[in-house]
């Protein structure tokens, strides 16, 4: 099993990469620093995890001519934020995050939603309610723009995330520039085998981001299910050696999914790169997926009425009012 695989692009994306976001200030420095030290040729990013100028001061110390890493030896991903979908915006919000970065282009550059928020320099822009101010901007508009980005050799490629199977096919229907990746939450809960099916008949490369099911996510409350503690997972690592995390990894990778764990333990870093070195038998691939349940962890909810609801779900855009 390679540890590349190739996007339509031509490109050479790493099948495992380092995930930035949660990761604190003053963490993410030494996260990138370790994962490039140990292997790692793939950083994931975003304008909208706010450290990107602190994996910029990593990126720094270790590539660049001179350094220990050529920068073409190394696949970086920034992705486009929700306020940024007008037309006027995108190539701004781009050399934002390259400044931050401290590159002269990205490898990969994403629309990090399909759902367009108003305008401005506010990440998450607020009614007095609290409720969030949507924009009608279409995200095939933002695509066109988005397509300029590479005609200007700013991004080598570009592509979506959190795009449900239609969307992504409406995106296809329209471009010159195909998008090459739709980056998902992806994890034994939740397989996203519909979708995966559906991505690579129209070559597109499925990226899992949460791919171990993102036990740290702020709202996690206490009934909900550890992927990461799952006792059926847990007796398949024995049999293996292996931890649970580096069985789901593997179960992705064998699965033709780009994989970007999030971690700021050196210790953990290397071992999420330590998933070429022995296979799932079938029955254990066949297994892990019975896990699923559809379970989404990384969609904000609001409580509404007394209950727990998808906060942007009336938005003309959202995703996941779609099956896959």
């Amino acid at each position: 099993m390679s540890s590349f695989v190739t996007l339509s692009s031509g490109q050479r994306m790493p099948v495992i990469g380092l995930g930035t976001w949660k990761s604190a200030p003053g963490q993410v420095k030494q996260a990138v620093l370790a994962a490039l030290d140990c292997g790692y040729r793939h950083i994931d990013c975003a304008a909208a995890y706010s450290n990107e100028q602190e994996v910029g001061e990593a990126l720094s110390i270790r590539v660049g001519s001179g350094k220990a890493l050529r920068r073409d030896e190394v696949f970086i991903t920034s992705k486009l934020w929700n306020t940024k979908h007008d037309q006027a915006d995108v190539e701004e919000a781009c050399r934002s995050s390259l400044a931050h970065l401290g590159l002269s282009y990205l490898d990969l550059y994403l629309i990090h939603w399909p759902m367009a928020f108003q305008r401005g320099k506010e990440l998450m822009p607020r009614r007095e309610d609290g409720s969030v101010c949507y924009s009608d901007t279409h995200y095939r508009e933002t695509w066109a723009a988005m397509e300029s980005l590479v005609d200007k050799g700013l991004v080598k490629a570009i592509g979506l995330s959190n795009f449900n199977a239609r969307q992504t096919d409406d995106i296809i229907s329209m471009a010159r520039h195909a998008p090459v990746v739709n980056q998902v939450e992806c994890h034994p809960y939740l397989s996203q085998a519909d979708l995966l099916s559906h991505c690579r008949s129209v070559a597109v490369c499925v990226t899992a981001y949460s791919p171990l099911g993102s036990g740290d996510r702020p709202w996690a409350s206490p009934d909900e299910p550890s992927l990461l503690q799952d006792p059926r997972l847990g007796a398949i690592a024995q049999r293996y050696q292996k931890t649970s995390a580096q069985v789901i990894l593997r179960w992705h990778v064998q699965r033709g999914v780009v994989c970007i764990p999030k971690s700021v333990t050196p210790s953990r870093i290397q071992q999420n790169l330590q998933v070429f070195d022995f296979s799932l038998s079938e029955d254990d691939m066949k297994q892990i997926e019975s896990f699923n349940c559809n379970e989404r962890f990384i969609v904000p909810t609001v409580e509404r009425d007394g209950k727990r609801v998808w906060r942007d779900a009336e938005h003309p855009h959202f995703p996941f009012n779609y099956p896959y």
